[in-house]
């Protein structure tokens, strides 16, 4: 009954988007849905696989937009792949909807605790994280540094491969920067005891094209990737991590990460913070960062991108940020289909 339920709220919500994802066209397409602050962000390969990292938060909303852009607009029937970065509401909650919805074929995450990851001694954990436990899917994998989601390659080499989990770094590839004797030590601020800290950080590459989603990583943590070696590549496109909070985004992770393009899945009050939308604003290639949400926030005024490059300007939302990934990877088109804007930006040799 839950099923069908959603499923017919799910038709009754969509709004037609008269593009096609994906296994058609040859391109790859990265999904943000507005899950108002929450983590959620689908990816459909060329040959039509699907993967979601994070599921925004629970009650039906998150999931049906979601499972909106799955079914609707890149016109798929299963989740293949199913990833959680950490086990926060904001990320997991969603999970068990979508389960309930469409078949999932694995999953992908750090494990389940017992107890409540933030050690909350009174909190509702084991009630909160039953849906979760007990959802039915595929298999149930857990993700370690350096763990890879198996995806169909075609003429161009495709990848998903996790650069740091629970705190610890994936061991480092042929071929990286290391720092020099003049490096400084990156600064560091107030521990993170949350799970926050424990979230795992992925690169997709496709071709020559490579994306950063960091899932709510921290800044102590975040230090780990550039000190004392690069561990991260350059990439064309950064999901603005945590949300843009500033206890996240550390700017030795930017600095390094230097892409072209940042999308921040943020919501009206939440992320957005000044101090990282200037070290955004201060890297020297970065050439456009959208926002699913405007910051309505007092410091508004200062703390938002420009008006054309944010996808919601009202609380309910609902609109979409996607991008398009050439089939030669030669290119990537940055859009929101709702207002009818579209930017196409050349990917890094």
């Amino acid at each position: 009954m839950f099923r069908r339920a959603l499923l017919l709220g799910i038709c009754l919500a969509s709004v037609a988007i008269p593009v096609s994802a994906g296994k058609s066209d040859g391109t790859l397409d990265i999904f943000w849905s507005d899950s108002v602050g929450g983590g959620s962000t689908l990816i459909v390969t060329p040959a039509g696989e699907s993967v979601l990292i994070d599921t925004g938060n629970p009650g039906g909303r998150d999931s049906g937009r979601i499972l909106d852009v799955l079914t609707n607009v890149a016109g798929l029937k299963r989740l293949d792949h199913m990833v959680i970065t950490h086990m926060h509401i904001d990320h997991f909650g969603g999970a068990a909807e979508v389960a309930a919805a469409v078949p999932v074929g694995n999953l992908w995450d750090n494990g389940l605790p017992d107890t409540d990851p933030d050690g909350n001694r009174n909190s509702t954990w084991p009630l909160t994280s039953k849906p979760y436990r007990s959802m039915s899917l595929g298999t149930r994998n857990r993700v370690d540094p350096g763990t890879s989601v198996p995806l169909a390659s075609g003429t161009l080499p495709l990848s998903l491969r996790c650069v740091i989990t629970r705190q610890t770094p994936a061991a480092p590839a042929a071929g990286l920067r290391t720092a020099t004797a003049g490096d400084s030590e990156p600064v560091m601020k107030a521990p993170d005891n949350s799970d926050n800290a424990n979230s795992s950080a992925w690169i997709l590459s496709f071709g020559d094209f490579q994306f950063f989603d960091g899932g709510d990583l921290t800044w102590n943590t975040e230090a780990k990737l550039v000190w004392p070696k690069v561990l991260v590549p350059e990439v064309d496109l950064y999901q603005v991590t945590h949300h843009g909070f500033d206890v996240s985004n550390h700017p030795r992770l930017i600095q390094a990460l230097n892409p072209r393009v940042a999308v921040m899945n943020n919501g009206p009050t939440k992320g957005t913070s000044g101090e990282v939308l200037a070290n955004l604003r201060a890297l020297p290639n970065l050439e456009a960062l959208f926002q699913v949400h405007r910051n309505t926030r007092p410091d508004g005024s200062t703390n938002n991108t420009v008006e054309s490059h944010i996808a919601n300007f009202t609380p309910s939302g609902g609109r979409i940020i996607r991008c398009s990934v050439a089939a030669d990877t030669k290119s990537y088109t940055v859009s929101i289909p709702a207002t009818g804007f579209s930017r196409t930006f050349r990917t890094k040799p």
